[in-house]
């Protein structure tokens, strides 16, 4: 194997493991809302309802703090997509 194969090959593995450890990071591990907690939201990134159902549902708010700093919250709502309100 010649030292331009071997570089190549070893670009690649380097490519491919930043790859791997930056989706890890989008993960972002949400804590339960509780009544009263102060939430530093500085931009809304995503507001996720976990049902299609109506009634009380769970939720998930994805927002950006205002350190940049990427968090989610869950906590439970009433479903706005129900047919039956009147």
């Amino acid at each position: 194997m010649n030292w331009k194969n071997l570089t190549l090959a070893s670009l690649f593995a380097a490519l491919s493991f930043a790859t791997v450890g930056a989706n890890a990071a989008d993960a972002v591990k949400a804590h339960n809302y509780m009544y009263g907690d102060h939430l530093d939201i500085a931009k809304v990134v995503s507001v996720n309802e976990g049902s299609a159902s109506c009634g009380v549902i769970n939720a998930r708010l994805t927002y950006l703090d205002s350190m940049g700093q990427k968090q989610a919250v869950d906590y439970r709502t009433i479903a706005q997509n129900c047919a039956q309100d009147n």
